[in-house]
């Protein structure tokens, strides 16, 4: 199956579906479920996941309770926004994750920042990613504090279940992402979506959510029906390809994060994704795993070797997640004034 759209030169871009392993974490064939996710992450670091534990009702009730979010009218929105933590609320724009493309405005996105809630008088919140997250009132969105914070423990199982498979694919003991100074204190970010339906125009530099490689161990990806996300196999070649990751019911899309490539020694890949949008709302609920703060991200000892040396200096989780944090959103002063968002005008393009 094939869809034709127009790249940013002007030629007829040809999209494919791609296909992907499914990895189904009830199965009892270990060994082959590792062989199925080392050859997706040899190929190009996205799989779906399926059995993994997370009940349909509660699935949708999290997008249920997403979409009541984002209908709330701006100037509520906008006392959720988020904060020095990236706790919260995130307008259009706010993100520009493709800013050699995307020179007129950042992501034709909104989304809504959730983590690991930490009060603000224990010791970790001092952490620049720990902190108490952002709620919007109960009389405002009855019971949507609880379903988030049940969702996002959830979803973190799923996360490690998914780490052990790795760590067997990359000839690791089972429980080596798990220890406590790698998963055990992770940073876990789950971040609700919301794309308005603005035609994406690539020759315009106008995308859902622009070119990107995640930035952290992996990633959950739970979407609606609508298609979207697009990868690009060889983010080198002239002209990239793009194939689209269409939807899988009950699935999850799960990707490699650039530090499992730098862990990795580039053996496993984090790929370049995107978002294009066709007319159509689209809602999705992505669960963003990182190590902990202090976690050294450097070259694992099963993936270098005297012909393969360390391709990348080792770095810290903080050091690496400030960095691209730093590169791709909105500094908060932008928003010092909430009037200048009252009527979200678009950028001229």
């Amino acid at each position: 199956m094939t869809m034709e759209r127009e790249s940013i030169n002007g030629v007829p871009e040809v999209t494919a579906v791609s296909t992907l392993n499914v990895i189904d974490l009830s199965g009892s064939d270990t060994h082959r479920s590792v062989s199925s996710l080392k050859q997706a992450c040899l190929d190009c670091g996205f799989f779906y996941v399926i059995n993994h534990g997370i009940s349909d009702e509660l699935m949708k009730e999290v997008f249920d309770q997403s979409r009541k979010a984002f209908a709330l009218p701006l100037s509520e929105k906008m006392k959720l926004l988020k904060n020095e933590k990236h706790r919260g609320y995130t307008p259009l724009f706010d993100e520009r994750l493709d800013p050699v493309n995307q020179l007129n405005a950042g992501d034709y996105k909104e989304g809504y920042y959730i983590g690991i809630e930490v009060p603000e008088d224990d010791p970790r919140a001092q952490e620049p990613y720990y902190g108490p997250n952002v709620w919007p009132d109960e009389d405002v969105l009855p019971g949507w504090r609880q379903c988030m914070e049940k969702y996002h423990q959830l979803a973190l199982d799923v996360a490690k279940a998914v780490s052990r498979l790795i760590a067997l694919a990359l000839d690791l003991e089972i429980e080596y992402f798990n220890k406590q100074e790698i998963l055990g204190e992770p940073i876990a970010i789950l971040r609700l979506l919301h794309y308005e339906g603005r035609v994406s125009d690539p020759s315009k530099g106008i995308y859902g959510a622009g070119a990107h490689s995640d930035f952290g161990f992996i990633t959950l990806l739970a979407t609606d029906d609508v298609s979207g996300l697009q990868i690009c196999k060889d983010k080198d070649a002239v002209p990239q390809k793009w194939e689209y990751v269409e939807p899988v019911k009950g699935a999850f899309v799960v990707n490699l994060g650039d530090m499992l490539e730098r862990w990795s020694n580039c053996i496993f890949r984090s790929t370049l994704h995107r978002v294009i949008i066709g007319g159509q709302e689209r809602y999705s609920i992505a669960y963003f795993v990182l190590p902990n703060h202090n976690c050294l991200v450097e070259c694992l000892p099963t993936c270098r070797s005297e012909e393969n040396p360390p391709k990348f200096p080792p770095i810290r989780c903080r050091t690496y997640l400030g960095q691209r944090y730093e590169e791709t959103h909105a500094n908060l002063s932008k928003y010092q004034t909430h009037a200048d968002l009252s009527t979200q005008e678009r950028p001229k393009t």
